[in-house]
């Protein structure tokens, strides 16, 4: 069995197993490479990168060709996160396209690495691997645009390969590349507990990171609907609490335009920024929003649960349009 594994990559994908002497290495099997799920999550990911980068009249066609060169990671970072690099737009020589990547996955795991487990590197990456480009993709669309709808579960039978000089070590393993359930704001509907509890309540009783993420997802929502007002939230609870953002957010999501006498721009006390939330939830409530049973006292003073609730009622709406 283990000759036939070997043979099939030497064939199909070209492994050179001197190149990964002393190291490990994981292959997928053939079986796995044809397994439906994987291929709806290689489907997912190309849609989302083509999508992505269609202002930039960029398209894929698979992750294991078009991603090598760096080229269409340099340009998600520079989308999804803002980032601006210092590098060469096209890199002809393998060289180059080394560099490249050493430059844009070293920004890349600063800002993964607290939340996901590194399993991929330069070379992984510029030699094709497809194992090591969907954990790096799966791991950006988490981390910056975690509302993307990825397949739940998709796992696959990767062959473990160690080259010492004393021979060829193997070992057949389950690879996870996405999880059970669904991270983003698909968390709020799988959460367990009271079905009559409000689903914000029962988020913030599971693990912090997946509140987290949730919290992503707001705040990617929120950013990109504020985008062309060029404001930015990064902190939920203390940048909605003096009502303005989350005024101007209401104006634009529903349509029409707020009288600036009716709301303190610049609110400088508590009053006035009371006056701001509770004209925001008077307003929601008049759309038809059910956000009666919030406190506006409780979004001044900053209270999670009060905010998410808003914000949540505002995504839920609005997410789709």
């Amino acid at each position: 069995m283990e000759a036939d594994i070997f043979e099939y990559h030497r064939e199909e994908d070209k492994v050179d197993l001197e190149s990964f002497h002393g190291e490990k290495q994981k292959l997928i099997q053939p079986t796995s490479l044809k397994d439906p799920k994987l291929e709806k999550l290689k489907e997912v990911l190309v849609n989302w990168i083509n999508n992505t980068l269609q202002p930039e009249h960029i398209v894929i066609q698979t992750l294991e060709d078009d991603l090598f060169d760096g080229l269409v990671l340099h340009h998600l970072l520079s989308r999804l996160a803002g980032v601006h690099l210092s590098v060469e737009e096209i890199a002809l020589t393998s060289i180059a396209q080394i560099h490249k990547l050493e430059v844009i996955l070293e920004e890349l795991d600063k800002r993964l690495q607290d939340s996901f487990t590194i399993k991929w590197n330069v070379k992984l990456i510029h030699n094709k691997d497809l194992l090591a480009t969907i954990h790096l993709l799966v791991a950006m669309a988490r981390c910056f645009q975690p509302e993307l709808d990825l397949p739940p579960n998709v796992r696959v039978e990767v062959v473990v390969v160690e080259v010492s000089k004393s021979g060829i070590k193997s070992d057949v393993q389950t690879e996870i590349l996405t999880q059970k359930s669904v991270a983003g704001s698909d968390s709020l509907s799988n959460t367990e507990g009271d079905p009559g509890e409000d689903p914000i309540e029962q988020l913030l009783k599971l693990e912090a990171h997946k509140v987290n993420t949730v919290k992503k997802a707001i705040i990617h929502f929120v950013n990109q609907n504020m985008s062309n007002m060029g404001l930015q939230v990064s902190e939920m609870d203390k940048q909605f609490a003096d009502g303005v953002i989350l005024l101007l957010l209401i104006g634009q999501l529903e349509g029409f335009f707020i009288p600036l006498h009716d709301f303190n721009l610049t609110p400088v006390n508590p009053a006035e920024m009371l006056h701001n939330v509770t004209l925001a939830l008077d307003l929601l409530n008049d759309t038809g929003l059910q956000v009666s049973s919030i406190d506006p006292q409780d979004i001044v003073a900053q209270d999670v649960a009060a905010t998410l609730k808003v914000l949540y009622a505002l995504f839920k709406k609005h997410k789709g349009k």
